[in-house]
């Protein structure tokens, strides 16, 4: 089966029963490709099915429903709106961008997807409502990390990526609506040793490391699907196979050690080298023996790349996820700025924005009782309708920004090696600044040496005044770390009161030898330099102490552990590499 015959296949699965499989989650950028699987699916979905795209920025009064404004006000009560869930009964939602969708809106679908109703109690509201569809999760990430919602790819049977598939490998579709048609009214009546089939699809999960338990239960829907498709009433082990298969083997993140061995698949040749199949002649007689459990396991098996079994086997692992790239700032509620949220209670002032239209919308409920006491006080009938809007109707929009960060390098310049560690951090800002402003990002530089600390360059995006201001940096004298670590912190606080996110990074041995007063000795230094650090814990910054000594040093490791950051020895480093390791840190 080529990989385009396999995609078509996940269409026409889908289509016989987009609720019972939950959905596709369709890994691919837009192209021809993609685009002609979506109209093959729009092509076998019966006629009348509806397909409706659902924006990631939805709102839930869209999505779930909620007070129809116009019509309230017109009527002079509470009027609801349904929402896009329960216009799609029956149909297909289709979700643009998907590794993008915010948290709150896939809690939304995947409730909407387990209830299959959608339930609204507000706005004095009392709406429910069947919302039974299936969803396709259109992914157009390029990292490895960027996938939807791993709660929505849960509830979703199939995991299709047509990155291999190129645009002459498009064919006709094999598959008619009819077909379909046939198969929903036959799906009804399928029937078979479902215990054992059970049985045998857990297993799986199990050996392939899959814990979900939704997992095993869409496999034996997608094999009841099959046998529908394929004309018959009556699970048989290729139906089995085929949902392991489809289901299971893209969520493979492991490989017991009891489990067998996995069959080659058609087109993978075997140890020997010739070709074989796990229906072939020669596995048939092997696998007349064996258990359901493990011909459906050797079935999964076949489906997944013959790299990343043995990797498995090793205990690798596998579809491990990287960590978040970027160093992109927190993020903040702001009332003036970013992007907006929402709204909330409140009245605009300070520059608030007022939300008119939820204003409105928590207004419209008590206008027939506003009215009807308006009347009683002053002895009259009720007046006219029109909108009475007080203060605790107000509502404001919240937004939603992203902070700037500001890395801020504190570095020993003391000693006879200073030197060589300045030419360090001159080069490492110079290369971090190259990202920082692509980024919008800051870089700072303290310098500690003789008596105190010192801020050779305030917080800055410009490349000129970074290089003027690293020209002529000082070098030599004593040891000052705790002066060096309360600038660090003086600065971060003033970063973070200006609504950046600041991160300290501390460049030395860790022994210090010049206390906060000067007169007194090198344990009084090095228990000021301790109290320093557990001030920098207390402020929560972000820190990532580099030990530049020839050989790590236990004091540099316990001041990273007092101040609870990550300690990083990095002996004779040069500029790139410092820069690579702190640009690494910083996006971990």
């Amino acid at each position: 089966m080529s990989p385009w015959q396999q995609a078509a296949l996940v269409a026409a699965l889908f289509a016989v029963d987009p609720v019972g499989t939950g959905g596709v989650a369709l890994r691919a950028h837009v192209g021809p490709v993609r685009e002609r699987w979506l109209a093959m699916l729009s092509e076998l979905l019966p006629a009348g099915t509806p397909l409706r795209r659902i924006p990631i920025q939805i709102s839930d009064d869209r999505l779930l429903g909620g007070l129809d404004l116009t019509a309230t006000l017109r009527a002079g009560r509470p009027i609801a709106e349904p929402g896009l869930l329960l216009q799609l009964d029956g149909g297909v939602a289709l979700l643009p961008m998907a590794e993008r969708l915010s948290a709150a809106t896939a809690a939304r679908l995947t409730v909407t997807l387990d209830a299959r109703a959608v339930t609204l109690e507000r706005d004095g509201l009392a709406l429910r409502g069947g919302a039974r569809f299936g969803v396709v999760a259109l992914d157009e990430g390029i990292l490895e990390d960027e996938r939807p919602p791993p709660a929505l790819l849960d509830r979703l049977a199939f995991w299709l990526d047509l990155a291999s598939i190129g645009r002459q490998d498009v064919d006709d579709v094999p598959y008619q609506a009819r077909e379909i048609v046939a198969a929903r009214q036959r799906l009804c009546r399928i029937n078979g040793d479902v215990e054992e089939e059970i049985e045998a699809l857990c297993s799986t999960a199990m050996a392939l490391g899959i814990a979900s338990l939704r997992a095993p239960m869409l496999a034996l829907t997608v094999a009841c699907a099959a046998a529908a498709l394929d004309g018959r009433e009556m699970i048989r082990e290729d139906d089995l196979g085929l949902a392991a298969r489809l289901v299971l083997a893209p969520r493979a993140i492991s490989l017991a050690a009891t489990a067998p061995a996995a069959s080659p698949g058609a087109e993978s040749p075997a140890p020997d080298g010739s070709e074989s199949s796990p229906g072939s002649d020669g596995d048939l007689e092997a696998n007349v023996d064996r258990p359901l459990e493990d011909r459906v396991l050797a079935a999964a098996q076949a489906a997944i790349p013959v790299d990343l079994l043995a990797t498995m086997r090793m205990g690798g692992g596998a579809r491990l996820r990287a960590g978040s790239q970027g160093s992109s700032g927190q993020l903040q509620q702001s009332t003036l700025r970013g992007r907006p949220i929402g709204a909330r209670r409140g009245e605009p002032r300070a520059g608030a924005r007022i939300n008119v239209v939820e204003t409105l919308r928590a207004a419209a409920p008590w206008q027939p009782l506003r009215r009807r006491d308006a009347g009683l006080f002053r002895g009259q009938r009720p007046a006219s309708p029109r909108i009475e809007i007080r203060s605790e109707d107000f509502r404001v929009t919240r937004y939603r920004q992203r902070t700037q960060t500001t890395a801020i390098f504190v570095v020993d310049a003391s000693g006879s090696s200073a030197l060589h560690r300045l030419a360090e951090a001159k080069g490492a800002v110079e290369l971090l600044l190259a990202d920082c402003y692509v980024r919008r990002d800051q870089v700072a530089l303290i310098a500690f040496r003789g008596n105190s600390a010192e801020i050779m360059l305030p917080p800055t995006r410009s490349l000129v005044r970074a290089k003027r201001s690293l020209a002529d940096l000082p070098g030599g004298g004593g040891t000052p770390l705790a002066a060096g670590i309360d600038a660090a912190v003086a600065l971060a606080e003033a970063v973070r009161r200006r609504g950046g996110t600041p991160m300290v990074i501390l460049l030395t041995d860790g022994r210090a030898n010049v206390a906060r007063d000067p007169a007194k000795g090198r344990e009084a230094a090095e228990a000021d330099a301790l109290a320093a650090a557990r001030r920098m814990r207390a402020a929560d910054v972000t820190a990532l102490v580099v030990d530049t000594s020839p050989r790590p040093q236990p004091k540099a490791e316990r001041l990273a552990t007092e101040m609870r950051a990550r300690y990083l020895p990095l002996p004779y480093a040069d500029a790139r590499r410092l820069s690579e390791v702190i640009r690494s840190a910083t996006t971990d």
